[in-house]
Protein backbone atom coordinates (compact mmCIF):
# COMPACT_ATOMS: atom_id res chain seq x y z
CA UNK A 1 0.00 0.00 0.00
CA UNK A 2 1.20 3.30 -0.76
CA UNK A 3 0.30 6.02 1.26
CA UNK A 4 -1.22 9.47 -1.08
CA UNK A 5 -3.16 12.51 -0.49
CA UNK A 6 -3.43 13.78 3.29
CA UNK A 7 -2.85 11.66 6.42
CA UNK A 8 -6.01 9.59 6.33
CA UNK A 9 -6.01 8.52 2.49
CA UNK A 10 -4.18 4.90 1.50
CA UNK A 11 -4.44 3.41 -2.09
CA UNK A 12 -4.77 -0.38 -3.11
CA UNK A 13 -3.74 -1.17 -6.51
CA UNK A 14 -6.93 -3.56 -8.10
CA UNK A 15 -7.33 -4.97 -11.16
CA UNK A 16 -9.85 -4.86 -13.11
CA UNK A 17 -10.66 -6.66 -15.97
CA UNK A 18 -11.02 -4.05 -18.66
CA UNK A 19 -7.59 -2.19 -17.88
CA UNK A 20 -4.44 -2.57 -16.24
CA UNK A 21 -4.87 -0.98 -12.92
CA UNK A 22 -6.87 1.09 -10.65
CA UNK A 23 -6.10 2.56 -7.33
CA UNK A 24 -8.87 2.01 -4.92
CA UNK A 25 -9.10 4.98 -2.02
CA UNK A 26 -9.67 2.97 1.53
CA UNK A 27 -9.79 5.66 4.53
CA UNK A 28 -7.95 4.67 7.82
CA UNK A 29 -10.30 4.83 11.30
CA UNK A 30 -10.51 8.30 12.69
CA UNK A 31 -9.19 8.14 16.51
CA UNK A 32 -11.82 7.19 18.98
CA UNK A 33 -13.71 10.65 20.78
CA UNK A 34 -11.85 10.48 24.14
CA UNK A 35 -14.29 9.21 26.90
CA UNK A 36 -16.25 11.01 29.42
CA UNK A 37 -15.57 10.50 32.89
CA UNK A 38 -18.26 8.96 35.43
CA UNK A 39 -18.84 10.13 38.83
CA UNK A 40 -19.41 7.15 41.32
CA UNK A 41 -22.40 7.57 41.79
CA UNK A 42 -23.54 6.83 38.42
CA UNK A 43 -21.44 4.12 38.16
CA UNK A 44 -22.95 2.32 40.59
CA UNK A 45 -26.32 3.00 39.26
CA UNK A 46 -25.09 1.84 36.10
CA UNK A 47 -23.58 -1.23 37.69
CA UNK A 48 -26.95 -1.92 39.02
CA UNK A 49 -28.78 -2.04 36.19
CA UNK A 50 -26.41 -4.30 34.49
CA UNK A 51 -27.01 -6.39 37.59
CA UNK A 52 -30.60 -6.57 36.91
CA UNK A 53 -29.99 -7.84 33.48
CA UNK A 54 -28.59 -10.93 34.68
CA UNK A 55 -30.46 -14.48 34.45
CA UNK A 56 -29.79 -16.47 37.32
CA UNK A 57 -29.61 -19.96 37.49
CA UNK A 58 -32.25 -21.94 39.69
CA UNK A 59 -31.69 -23.72 42.62
CA UNK A 60 -31.95 -27.16 40.22
CA UNK A 61 -30.26 -25.86 37.57
CA UNK A 62 -27.29 -25.21 40.22
CA UNK A 63 -27.48 -28.62 41.86
CA UNK A 64 -27.72 -30.43 38.29
CA UNK A 65 -24.90 -29.16 37.55
CA UNK A 66 -23.15 -29.49 40.62
CA UNK A 67 -23.72 -33.48 41.10
CA UNK A 68 -22.68 -33.51 36.93
CA UNK A 69 -19.44 -32.13 38.14
CA UNK A 70 -19.20 -34.43 41.39
CA UNK A 71 -19.62 -37.78 38.97
CA UNK A 72 -17.11 -36.63 36.13
CA UNK A 73 -14.52 -35.75 39.13
CA UNK A 74 -14.67 -38.72 40.34
CA UNK A 75 -14.45 -40.61 36.56
CA UNK A 76 -11.79 -39.00 36.28
CA UNK A 77 -10.09 -39.70 39.62
CA UNK A 78 -10.89 -43.51 38.96
CA UNK A 79 -9.97 -43.07 35.23
CA UNK A 80 -6.37 -41.71 36.62
CA UNK A 81 -5.99 -43.69 39.61
CA UNK A 82 -5.72 -47.41 37.35
CA UNK A 83 -3.25 -45.73 34.83
CA UNK A 84 -1.12 -44.75 37.55
CA UNK A 85 -1.71 -48.43 39.38
CA UNK A 86 -1.01 -49.51 35.83
CA UNK A 87 1.72 -47.95 34.99
CA UNK A 88 3.51 -48.10 38.19
CA UNK A 89 3.03 -51.90 37.97
CA UNK A 90 4.88 -51.86 34.57
CA UNK A 91 7.28 -49.67 35.72
CA UNK A 92 7.97 -52.16 38.41
CA UNK A 93 8.09 -55.07 36.40
CA UNK A 94 11.37 -53.44 33.89
CA UNK A 95 12.81 -52.44 37.18
CA UNK A 96 12.46 -56.01 38.24
CA UNK A 97 13.66 -57.49 34.74
CA UNK A 98 16.78 -55.04 34.81
CA UNK A 99 18.11 -56.60 37.96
Amino acid sequence: MARQKGPRAWTRAARNPGSSSAATVIAAPEPAAPKKRTNPAQFFREVRAEGRKITWTSRKETWITSVMVFIMVSLAVVFFGVVDFGLSRAVQFLIRLGS
